[in-house]
């Protein structure tokens, strides 16, 4: 029979994914925001060499 009062486990586990989603959340925005970085680095690297091979055929 099964026993009475409060489910044994169901507060830890509860916790765990709560805890368990917010290191996903925050790794998959972390993750996001450096592309973003990297994105904005590449394009300001390519105007500069654009700019300066413009500088040198003028």
């Amino acid at each position: 029979m099964a026993k009475k009062g409060s489910a044994k486990n169901t507060k830890n586990k509860a916790k765990h994914t709560k805890l368990m989603n917010r290191k996903k959340n925050k790794l998959r925005t972390d993750k996001i925001t450096q592309k973003e970085r990297i994105k904005a680095l590449q394009q300001k690297i390519s105007e500069q060499q654009k700019a300066k091979e413009n500088g040198n055929k003028a």
